[in-house]
């Protein structure tokens, strides 16, 4: 990879975030329309996204979850397995699925030696809050028993991480195994990538306005009205909804990745505060005006801050570096690439922001 420029990786951030606003201002918001509607879009690759790519050596798997059959997606790293990454979906508890990012989750996988488990866990509105996380708890409980070993010949090595409401979702799951089962130091790392920790919303949520760059204000509403119908703000507040609220000792080692320019900004910034302050380790990166779900889009900063995750990833689980992937496309939203064009890397360090 080329010697970092700052300078450069900004510049380009900044042209792709305008024509990513001026595309998202062509069509109409997704807090407008059906939630069917929109599920099937992305889909079909209608919109900013292009049809998910359906890699041929993934494979489903089929476990007992809560509300019946809780489908996983596995993709194996090319060699031996390391471990394995339990993997939760962004898209506002309401969209996305576990199959719609195999090219990102095979990038990790061949980079760390982690086998991927991603979790197609249940949805609002149908099924609102708990379904989605008391799906994930079992995911995860599935992966530390004996039928989870065996099944993916993991090892024992474990992650876990999301982006966005997976991100969310992951959080609660480190404090369900642990305030729930006595679990603690069965996922050696963890990956959060711009969760949503407050779901009464941190001042960077309700500061943002109208401006849609991904998230907006009223998309950002909607999305929790759908997760958490009835529940008022206080209510929000209760650590197995909003898990910036919880006592935060004896979790992982945690990468947080976030953009400055994005709604839920002060969400990664709190959350992570919060997690080195209970004494856990964390490595905090922030890129200079990256949108929401940037790690999802064709952009220069995705391919360094994932290179970054899985660097966290490896030094964490103690596992020896594999040979790097070049940047994934094929699931990536498509929205013209600003010209510039070469992946560089923002300044990093461990256990403090990156600018």
């Amino acid at each position: 990879m080329a010697t970092p420029d700052p300078d450069t990786l900004l510049a380009e951030t900044r042209a792709f975030n305008a024509e990513l606003e001026r595309v998202l201002a062509s069509m109409p918001s997704i807090h407008t329309q059906p939630v069917a509607e929109t599920r099937r879009a992305r889909r079909e690759g209608r919109g900013i996204y292009p049809a998910p790519v359906f890699l041929e050596q993934a494979r489903r798997i089929e476990i007992d979850g809560p509300g019946g059959p809780l489908p996983l997606r596995v993709i194996e790293p090319e060699g031996a397995t390391a471990g394995a990454f339990l993997h939760l979906h962004g898209g506002g508890w309401t969209l996305g699925e576990c199959d719609m990012q195999d090219p990102r989750l095979k990038r990790l996988a061949d980079e760390t030696g982690l086998t991927v488990v991603s979790v197609g866990y249940r949805l609002a509105p149908e099924h609102p809050y708990p379904a989605g996380p008391d799906d994930c708890e079992a995911a995860a409980l599935w992966l530390l028993g004996a039928d989870g070993r065996r099944a993916l010949e993991h090892g024992g090595t474990l992650a876990i991480g999301g982006d966005s409401a997976g991100g969310h979702l992951a959080a609660v799951t480190l404090l369900r195994l642990r305030d729930r089962h006595g679990i603690t130091g069965a996922f050696g790392a963890a990956v959060l990538q711009y969760g949503a920790f407050d779901l009464s919303m941190t001042p960077s949520q309700r500061l943002w306005g109208e401006r849609n760059l991904v998230l907006s204000g009223p998309i950002i509403r909607w999305f929790a009205e759908l997760f958490l119908p009835h529940h008022d703000l206080e209510q929000r507040r209760h650590p197995d909804v909003s898990p910036l609220f919880a006592p935060l000792h004896d979790m992982p080692p945690a990468i947080f990745t976030v953009g400055t320019q994005d709604a839920l900004l002060d969400d990664t910034l709190f959350m992570e505060a919060r997690w080195r302050a209970a004494g856990c380790p964390t490595e905090l990166r922030v890129w200079p005006e990256a949108p929401h779900g940037f790690l999802s889009l064709p952009m220069s900063v995705t391919d360094v801050a994932l290179a970054a995750e899985h660097e966290f990833l490896r030094a964490a689980l103690e596992i020896p570096a594999r040979p790097a992937q070049g940047p994934e496309g094929d699931d990536q939203a498509r929205v013209a690439s600003p010209p510039g064009g070469h992946p560089v890397q923002a300044a990093s360090s461990t256990g403090r922001a990156s600018q």
